[in-house]
């Protein structure tokens, strides 16, 4: 097999693909694969080609495949929570990471995946690593609601806890969550923008594994602050420090966006009583509730 670079040029990436280069041309046009135009000329990465390629492999199965179970997958979230309960979808809800969502969603054990994940390169939330995880699927991503994270703390904050250095101070006992959870990516890009390693917060040796478990260490005082949501510091009427916005969204295969599970969720998120919900549980922004936030 001939060498060839990792970066190829047009005319190499036709032949490699065997396709014409008008094809190709076409192709890259209109960003349905791996290019990018510079000093008049399209490039295109081989080892994303390669990625490219399988995955569109992977995706022409689709129709072999047989649907996935009615679970919604990943990251906890209690308005979710209760509004697939009220609207009765049927989903069944398998919480956990927003990256374990993403897996599942992958290997076709899941409906749709539940994910808040930033990517620090970009300031992005969710699509990077939605790309990451799913490229080539043909999923879309739908905005759940907007969220505001920050550290939960006992109530009159006691040791004055007001920024995110502060979980960095000697005997501070601070309530984490497991590494593949979104706001554990949070967390650590916060961290790194104040000049602190993970290594220096001095976290409980066994992590929260939802949004309430952070809620109820900081409340039960076996922690003395926790990284979570306004939401929850609220139903255990914790004082909360605001630090950041987050957008929560909902993964999915578009067809199955239109599926009857999908409708009756997004359907009832559009009526009253989940506006009143979100309202008095606080720290949600709902407006964007339902619109695409990325089509892939």
């Amino acid at each position: 097999m001939p060498y060839l670079p990792e970066v190829l040029t047009l005319k190499e990436a036709a032949a490699w693909l065997r396709l014409s280069e008008r094809a190709l041309y076409d192709l890259a046009r209109g960003r349905r694969l791996p290019a990018a135009q510079l000093g008049g000329k399209w490039l295109f990465p081989r080892r994303a080609l390669d990625r490219w390629l399988a995955a569109q492999a992977e995706a022409g199965q689709d129709a072999l495949r047989p649907d996935p179970p009615p679970i919604l997958a990943g990251s906890h979230d209690p308005l979710l929570d209760w509004a697939v309960r009220q609207s009765g979808c049927g989903l069944a809800l398998a919480a956990g990471g927003s990256q374990d969502g993403l897996a599942a969603l992958a290997a076709g054990q899941a409906l749709a995946a539940a994910t808040h994940l930033l990517d620090a390169d970009t300031g992005a939330f969710n699509e990077p690593a939605v790309r990451e995880a799913l490229s080539g699927r043909g999923v879309v991503g739908l905005v759940w609601a907007w969220r505001e994270q920050g550290l939960l703390v006992p109530p009159g904050n006691p040791l004055g806890i007001a920024a995110i250095g502060d979980l960095a101070r000697p005997g501070l006992r601070v309530i984490g969550r497991q590494r593949r959870a979104g706001s554990h990516v949070l967390l650590m890009h916060l961290l790194a923008e104040a000049g602190l390693r993970l290594e220096a917060v001095g976290f409980l040796p066994e992590p929260a594994l939802a949004e309430d478990e952070v809620a109820s260490a900081v409340a039960e005082r076996r922690a003395d602050a926790g990284f979570g949501i306004r939401a929850e510091a609220a139903t255990r009427a914790l004082d909360f420090v605001p630090l950041v916005r987050e957008r929560f969204d909902l993964v999915m295969p578009r067809r199955h966006y239109f599926g009857p599970p999908m409708q009756a969720l997004f359907g009832f998120a559009r009526g009253p009583a989940f506006a009143a919900r979100a309202a008095r549980m606080g720290g949600y922004d709902i407006a964007a509730t339902g619109t695409v936030a990325f089509n892939l």
